[in-house]
């Protein structure tokens, strides 16, 4: 008489540190000054200073923290939807690139 052992399931438990990061598209990169190292940036969605955001394209990405932020030479705290607003980056950025905002949803 064989006896066949059952092959217990293990059962996933996902904790807060292994939550996969999901980005989320905010805006794209519309101009950039590259001696003062400045994007325009137009924001579908109301971002605010502080957060993490990534910039992607042209096969590079990178991310930074929204420090700067600026409108009509006013520095502001919260971009509004729509809104095109002058963001200081610390790498060179292209027309076209893509903004998402990292972070758990």
């Amino acid at each position: 008489m064989e006896t066949k052992k059952k092959a217990k399931k293990k059962v996933a438990v996902k904790r807060a540190s292994q939550k996969k990061q999901k980005d989320k598209l905010v805006g794209k990169v519309i101009h950039y000054y590259d001696k003062i190292k400045v994007a325009v940036v137009k924001f579908s969605v109301p971002v605010k200073k502080g957060d993490r955001v990534r910039f992607e394209g042209g096969g590079k990405s990178f991310s930074q923290t929204l420090g700067s932020i600026e409108k009509d030479h006013k520095k502001i705290v919260a971009v509004k939807k729509r809104q095109e607003v002058g963001v200081k980056v610390t790498k060179q950025v292209r027309e076209g690139y893509r903004v998402f905002k990292t972070g758990f949803y």
